[in-house]
């Protein structure tokens, strides 16, 4: 029970990466938060935590929101009495150059992949800090760390989550709060599957992975849950790659 008696809070915590996360946190012991849009999903994900002894909640929340995040943080502690991790899942992606992406897609994806989590951390810091610490987990990308053609709006957000994560980290040390980002290759969700589901790309995608396949959202929530436990007390202001090795080229 690496998590017990911790409350934690995830984002995009419906489905794909989100969930993992919520249901191996869940499965340690801790008290889930799950924020999502997707109502239906997001309460199917607190029945099969439920079903498997944990206990959860979901909570409707747009990360986009201010006060969508202040309703959210304020129902967490009314519930379970604070909040000790905060992972900032919540993300949206897509595939255009630079000239190709519009200004209100270029917006919308700032808005959901950096803004989201900035408005996750300033509310949800004083709370974690009046608890004695926490920690912070964001979930970035490795497109934050290489080039590409496409993609330019997501990894520009993902950079900014990035480069948040360090400010933060020097900010919260003196708090007890650690803050670190997670940075996955191509991992098989709902997000990426219509993507990998073209003729020919699973393959083409997993033969540019030095260990032969594609991430797994079990893989991610192994990492997150490593971080969120006592275990990672010495790791704050680190980025953390998971994809198999292919940036190790």
């Amino acid at each position: 029970m690496r998590l017990e008696g911790k409350v934690a809070l995830v984002t995009g915590g419906a489905r794909g990466i989100g969930a993992a996360i919520s249901s191996a946190f869940a499965r340690e012991g801790a008290k889930v938060v799950v924020g999502d849009l997707l109502t239906g999903e997001g309460e199917a994900t607190v029945e099969a935590i439920e079903r498997q002894g944990g206990e959860a909640i979901f909570l409707p929340l747009d990360v986009t929101d201010e006060g969508s995040w202040e309703r959210a943080v304020s129902a967490t502690v009314a519930r379970f009495g604070g909040l000790d991790v905060l992972v900032n899942n919540a993300g949206i992606g897509m595939r255009a150059t630079l000239e190709e992406v519009t200004l209100e897609q270029w917006r919308r994806t700032m808005d959901v992949n950096a803004k989201g989590p900035y408005l996750g951390m300033k509310l949800s810091v004083p709370v974690m800090a009046a608890r004695g610490g926490g920690s912070i987990i964001n979930m970035s990308s490795i497109a934050a760390m290489v080039g590409g053609e496409a993609s330019a709006a997501y990894r520009a957000s993902k950079g900014a989550l990035w480069a948040l994560t360090k400010a933060m980290a020097v900010r919260c040390a003196s708090q007890g709060i650690r803050v670190n980002s997670i940075h996955p290759g191509d991992v098989v969700t709902p997000l990426s599957q219509p993507f990998l589901d073209q003729p020919g790309r699973m393959e083409e995608r997993a033969a540019m992975v030095p260990l032969g396949r594609l991430g797994q959202p079990k893989d991610i929530a192994d990492l997150a849950l490593y971080l969120a436990s006592d275990e990672s007390s010495y790791v704050t202001g680190s980025e953390i790659v998971i994809d198999g090795g292919r940036i190790a080229y």
